[in-house]
């Protein structure tokens, strides 16, 4: 995501990061929700479901609220708008809506992604919305609801001037974001390097993703990897500056994250999202995101993939 000598600047830098709904200026701040949704684009709206409601542990349904940890700096999963507070995205609509089925407020409240396993592990957060790929390392710590399917895309600057691919990128300077399932991938292809003699890739992880994608646009690294809609977003939003090298590969569900062993909480957390499937109301927030390529037509709780 470079932009040409002439332009690689702090200013070109910032100005992605505002393109990208100011989402490493916001993160610190927290966004509140409350849990009434309107009615979408086909006319299907979110209810409250009085069974699934009774599924909540008293510790919950008692405060009529769900404190949901999530990195909003993943356009356009989830990252902050122009008001420097508000989180947007369609992961915090999936949330709010999720919050309607089962009558309660959502607060959103903006952490770093490495932390949010463990926050909902301890109890800090009620679950953990962020755009989980559901894996064995995670389903060891929390239980996990899926909602979507995504892949993981490369992004380079327009024309592939570096020539990088995700198969050839020896000697290269990558962005990363911390915590995410493309550290692990992108750790293995420089070990392939240093096996097969070649030089190790350098790996640049950042706390926000935005952060690694301006990196990327200054030109401090020359290639970036995520999740396939959020470099699709990316892509968009620079325009002509950027474009995806190689094929979306290593497709697997997201997940909500959910304490482990909840019992009925759990279910009621499934129950609802899958409520959202039925209803169309889920399908429609992925479209006015421009992300229902991802879509799935049954939530599942710690599916095997």
């Amino acid at each position: 995501m470079k932009l040409s000598a002439l332009k690689r600047s702090g200013i070109a830098a910032i100005t992605l990061v505002v393109a990208l709904g100011l989402a490493a200026c916001g993160s610190s701040s927290s966004g509140g929700s409350s849990a009434s949704t309107s009615p979408s684009s086909s006319g299907a709206s979110a209810s409250k479901d009085a069974t699934l409601a009774a599924m909540l542990p008293s510790s919950i349904s008692s405060k009529g609220s769900l404190t949901i940890g999530t990195d909003a700096s993943y356009a356009p999963s989830e990252f902050v708008d122009t008001d420097g507070k508000t989180i947007i995205g369609f992961d915090a609509d999936l949330a709010k809506a999720l919050g309607t089925v089962l009558g309660l407020k959502v607060d959103l409240q903006n952490a770093p992604f490495d932390s949010l396993v463990e926050s909902v592990k301890n109890g800090k957060f009620d679950l953990g919305v962020s755009s989980f790929t559901i894996n064995a390392d995670r389903l060891k710590q929390v239980d996990m609801v899926s909602y979507f399917n995504a892949g993981t895309s490369w992004a380079v600057e327009k024309g592939n001037p570096a020539g990088i691919k995700p198969d050839s990128a020896c000697g290269k300077k990558v962005a990363v974001q911390k915590g995410t399932v493309q550290v692990d991938d992108i750790t293995a292809r420089s070990k392939t390097c240093t096996n097969a003699g070649k030089p190790a890739i350098t790996i640049d992880q950042y706390q926000l993703q935005s952060d690694a994608t301006a990196a990327v646009v200054s030109g401090k690294d020359d290639a970036m990897l995520a999740d396939s809609p959020v470099v699709a977003y990316a892509v968009k939003q620079t325009g002509d500056k950027l474009e995806v090298t190689g094929q979306t590969y290593a497709a697997a569900p997201y997940g909500i994250a959910v304490p482990k062993g909840q019992g009925q909480y759990t279910q009621a957390i499934q129950g609802a999202m899958q409520k959202l499937m039925d209803t169309g109301v889920y399908l429609d927030i992925l479209k006015k995101w421009g992300v229902d390529s991802g879509a799935i037509t049954q939530s599942q709780i710690n599916p095997v993939s």
